[in-house]
């Protein structure tokens, strides 16, 4: 009981959304002469763990918070079970966070030799910010989720961050085409946190937790999530398009199969009317951005 309370606590379904952006990003070094096995290798266990922590920082906040009870739609977590307690995961939190550093320490190490002086410490800031983003999303009196940040939060990390941050760690200088995709997976990663807010609206408003969602209401809510997957598709589609255009290879088309599942979505999501309903989608919009990732950047290593 106590093993599956904590892999239950781990959260894996949220790791394939997680990884999209240092996917696509280590595709675009690749296309562009940057590759090293051993940088994306570390940076997807560094962000695998930057997840991790993210997931049971804020089950151990939102149980400290009273936001996961009785009420809470959606799996239950483990400290609000009971099964853990707030003490062990306040050690658990502890020992990710420290693995999580030492992690992103090996990447940096093995991207020193193409980065400068400046560029080794930036990343360690960056390193040191996303852990403390991890952990202050839904712990302490300040917790940022709380305030409507969350968003803003998600984007930056999970979209501009991770697609950037991961490039620029091959030692490749700045180029337009990142900005697009990055976007896509920012807005769509954003879209799975607002369906998360949107399941949990009353128990969030009722428990204090001002969400974007609770601050837009339900109606508002909805024309939000609408326009993160339009603007994440269009940014997409124009990603594709310049590919193919400087490959003069259509290969690039394949990568926006997995969006087209995005209309019967937009669809299902005007229609609903039932919280719990959004939790099938929210499975459906993180599965799509890891798809839609996964396969552009097949093409980005294929061209």
């Amino acid at each position: 009981m106590r093993t599956k309370a904590w892999i239950g606590a781990l959260r894996l379904r949220t790791l394939p959304l997680s990884l999209s952006g240092i996917i696509v990003g280590s595709g675009l070094a690749f296309s562009l002469g940057g590759w090293d096995l051993r940088i994306f290798t570390l940076a997807v266990s560094t962000t695998i763990l930057f997840q991790v922590l993210s997931n049971l920082a804020n089950d151990l906040g939102d149980a400290q918070k009273g936001t996961d009870n009785e009420r809470r739609i959606g799996p239950e977590r483990a400290v609000q079970s009971g099964i853990i307690s707030q003490h062990q995961m306040k050690i658990a939190v502890i020992i990710v966070a420290i693995l999580s550093f030492a992690s992103a320490l090996f990447l940096i190490h093995f991207s020193a030799p193409y980065l400068t002086e400046s560029m080794i410490w930036i990343y360690v800031g960056l390193a040191l910010l996303s852990i403390a983003a991890a952990i202050l999303y839904t712990i302490g009196k300040s917790a940022y989720g709380y305030y409507g940040f969350g968003d803003m939060m998600v984007f930056f990390f999970f979209g501009l961050l991770s697609v950037f941050g991961v490039y620029f760690l091959f030692g490749l200088s700045w180029n337009l085409i990142l900005v697009y995709p990055a976007i896509s997976i920012g807005c769509w990663s954003t879209a799975v946190l607002n369906l998360n807010n949107m399941r949990d609206i009353e128990n969030d408003r009722e428990s204090g937790k001002k969400t974007m969602a609770v601050q837009m209401g339900r109606n508002g809510a909805k024309i939000y999530h609408l326009s993160l997957v339009i603007i994440g598709f269009i940014t997409w589609l124009i990603s594709a398009g310049i590919h193919s255009g400087m490959t003069g290879n259509w290969i690039f088309v394949i990568s926006l199969l997995p969006p087209i599942l995005f209309y019967p979505h937009i669809i299902r999501i005007i229609k609903i009317k039932e919280p719990d309903e959004y939790d099938a989608e929210l499975k459906k919009v993180a599965l799509i951005t890891f798809f839609s990732s996964l396969l552009f950047s097949i093409c980005l290593f294929t061209v």
